[in-house]
């Protein structure tokens, strides 16, 4: 008879993502993985079976809470540059504890170019965000907010680039007043 799970799966897989986030795949060890789980090296292969698979657990975590929360962002009734700017904010002011740095740009960087699968996951998280920042931008462009001449998809994808370019900063030690200045000048392009 198998042994039960004297664990919550849940919270060693966000506590993984905190490893993956803060040294990425490669440098996060079996050990920093344990010390991180609070789990052995048993539990963590008896379970997840290989490191990837607690990676991949870890992203698609990482990015369906992430990406819920920037989806609830953005079917808000605010002006859409005020929605936009609270994705800004988010990254200023996380709510959630989380080091700074994005899982999904450490493994665009570091995984996607060689892992198929995770190269997946990324284009299907990214696709997701994409089609709801386009929905808002093209919505407010109907309202009046956005100058008819801009393209929203060209917008979005420049929300996402810039997103993305803010969490490199900050992980690299820009300062809070160099990211909001980077979050004014997109929010003027729209």
């Amino acid at each position: 008879m198998a042994r039960p799970r004297q664990f919550d799966e849940e919270r060693a897989v966000d506590a993984a993502m905190r490893a993956f986030i803060r040294s990425g795949y490669e440098a996060t060890s079996t050990q920093d993985l344990c010390e991180a789980t609070g789990l052995g090296r048993s539990s963590i292969y008896n379970t997840f079976t290989s490191k990837h698979e607690l990676f991949t657990k870890a992203l698609r975590y990482y990015m369906d809470t992430r990406t819920a929360t920037i989806l609830a962002t953005l079917e808000s009734e605010a002006p859409v540059r005020e929605r936009v700017d609270m994705l800004f904010r988010m990254l200023l002011e996380p709510k959630d504890g989380l080091p700074p740095g994005c899982l999904v740009v450490n493994s665009m960087i570091e995984l996607a170019p060689h892992d198929t699968e995770v190269a997946k996951l990324l284009r299907r998280d990214y696709d997701r965000r994409f089609a709801a920042i386009r929905t808002a931008l093209a919505a407010a462009q109907a309202a009046g907010e956005i100058a008819p001449d801009k393209d929203p998809g060209a917008l979005a994808h420049f929300v996402i680039a810039s997103i993305g370019g803010m969490q490199v900063a900050l992980r690299g030690g820009a300062t809070p007043d160099t990211v909001r200045s980077i979050a004014q000048t997109v929010l003027q392009a729209l």
